[in-house]
């Protein structure tokens, strides 16, 4: 697996200090973990190139994380590699056993039904905080959110319909205005991000989701809380039901 990133992370999916812009799993997780978008440092280059790679799915849980295969593409020593890993064995996207090759964290069925449950726990108390700390000018910004929603499953673009979506939960847990629950959030929900990506790649999926959203939205502007709040809830359980029939285990073929 080491050889296979090293070739997708010496082509356009690699990130440096200067070049292409930040793919969207890129910048997510410098987000998640309060890093500067500036790659100052071979570490930092790695962790955005495994941790991206994670989060997008190019890397999937069980793969080998080749430590050599890693500090010869980054041109480094093993520090940096080990620093990299360490950060992202933190934030539970990877997996470090002594005398084994670090490899992606692999989450089992019963962990991800406790994650998803969290987290329409948790966005239901952001809904009603949204609502109860709500300005005209602040809510307003999910319709802008919502239109761009509507257009990406109008043209079935699954990727930026994702990210989207990513933006929208990312804003729902800014304007609630409560710092601990957002860092909940972010550290759960990074570590099932490649779910929420298949569990959106389900036949009809999109159309689902973005009616779920429009009628979130709806709720927002008309200060229902409870509707919100249990619309919320219904998103969550209902991408966690998508995983589920989608035979997705967490265990090796």
């Amino acid at each position: 697996m080491g050889d296979a990133m090293a070739v997708k992370g010496e082509g356009r999916d690699a990130p440096r200090a200067s070049g292409p812009p930040l793919t969207a799993g890129e910048r997510e997780i410098l987000r998640v973990l309060r890093r500067s978008e500036d790659l100052d440092s071979v570490a930092a280059r790695i962790l955005v190139s495994v941790g991206s790679a994670i989060i997008e799915g190019r890397l999937k849980p069980g793969d080998d994380l080749n430590s050599v295969d890693l500090a010869r593409q980054f041109s480094s020593s093993r520090t940096p590699v080990r620093e990299a890993l360490q950060t992202l064995e933190r934030e539970g996207l990877v997996e470090i056993a002594a005398r084994k090759r670090p490899r992606v964290r692999r989450l089992g069925l019963t962990e991800v039904r406790e994650i998803y449950e969290l987290r329409s726990e948790l966005y239901g108390l952001v809904s009603r905080r949204i609502i109860a700390h709500r300005t005209a000018g602040e809510i307003e910004v999910f319709d802008g959110v919502q239109a761009r929603l509507e257009e990406a499953a109008a043209a079935g673009d699954l990727e930026r319909y994702f990210w989207l979506i990513v933006d929208f939960r990312n804003t729902e847990a800014r304007l609630a205005g409560n710092e601990t629950v957002r860092a909940v959030l972010d550290s759960v929900g990074i570590r099932t991000l490649h779910l929420r990506h298949l569990s959106l790649s389900l036949p009809g999926r999109l159309d689902t989701s973005v009616e779920d959203h429009r009628r979130l939205v709806r709720a927002y502007a008309d200060g229902e809380a409870e509707l919100a709040v249990a619309l919320t809830r219904s998103i969550v359980l209902r991408g966690l039901a998508a995983v589920e029939r989608s035979g997705w285990t967490g265990s090796p073929d």
